[in-house]
């Protein structure tokens, strides 16, 4: 079985220092870890997870065409309100 991970170039350069330290490749050096954390059986993976659909679902609406196509488009309505001023307390 062959396996790929995806590494940035800081952590494969830190995994490789790892490695070289022991004496490994990196192969072989992830092997090892794989061994020691599973001596006495075969390592369990978890098969991906089928990716979610990009995008919206047929007949959704962005926000933007909500608001394009809003019924109250144009009537300029006035959403501002009068400051709070609080209320009087008696102490």
């Amino acid at each position: 079985m062959s396996l790929t991970i995806k590494l940035s170039d800081e952590q494969a350069t830190a995994l490789q220092a790892k490695a070289a330290a022991e004496g490994l490749s990196l192969e072989k050096w992830i092997q090892k870890l794989a061994e020691q954390a599973s001596p006495n059986r075969e390592i369990e993976i978890e098969p991906p997870r089928p990716r979610l659909p990009v995008g919206r679902p047929e007949g959704r609406k962005s926000l933007a065409q909500l608001f394009a196509e809003s019924p109250f488009k144009g009537l300029n309505i006035d959403f501002e309100r009068d400051p709070d001023c609080g209320r009087d307390l008696s102490l």
